[in-house]
């Protein structure tokens, strides 16, 4: 009688075990796909957009420079850039329409960018689109005037791009703080 109890209680006990950690895997689930959601529906005002690019670039600025990481069929390829510009209420980069990061960048869009200043660093990604413009490119060479030796608002090898309104993310983070997340 013993031993049945026994049983009885270890059975009954793995059952609410059980349970309880498939219940816990479906709320953890649930959990996740409502994260999904919220950020596929993320809606940020202008506003929001506008501070968050600002921020971004002054960091970049700041830093002096940061790398951008492409990919080349299925490598990633990390270089250092220097160039940013906020240009009609997008953040820009700019290259060479020749170089191999171009080339990349024309195929596949997704970058993510990362520059460190002091104690803290910054994460940037998203979609870059090319704007063949002449004043988009005339602009970014302004900012840049040292590039003009190099590249031209009328030639077919200077190339700005800008971040994809709704696929910019940028976020803040140091070993001392929580990160700040930023969309644009």
């Amino acid at each position: 009688m013993k031993q049945h109890f026994f049983l009885s209680v270890c059975l009954m006990a793995f059952v609410f075990c059980g349970c309880q950690s498939v219940k816990s895997h479906r709320v953890e689930k649930k959990g996740r796909e409502n994260k999904k959601l919220s950020s596929e529906l993320r809606v940020v005002t202008q506003e929001e957009a506008l501070k968050s690019i600002q921020a971004a670039y002054q960091f970049l600025k700041d830093a002096g420079h940061y790398f951008i990481a492409t990919v080349d069929v299925d490598q990633p390829r990390v270089r250092p850039f220097g160039t940013v510009h906020v240009f009609e209420d997008k953040l820009y980069i700019q290259t060479g329409r020749s170089k191999n990061v171009g080339k990349q960048l024309l195929k596949n869009g997704k970058v993510e960018l990362c520059a460190m200043n002091g104690n803290e660093w910054i994460r940037v990604s998203g979609v870059l689109v090319d704007d063949p413009r002449r004043e988009a490119k005339a602009s970014m060479l302004e900012e840049y005037p040292n590039l003009k030796s190099m590249y031209s608002a009328d030639d077919e090898n200077t190339m700005v791009l800008y971040f994809k309104p709704g696929t910019g993310t940028a976020t803040i983070w140091s070993f001392s703080a929580d990160p700040v997340e930023m969309h644009f």
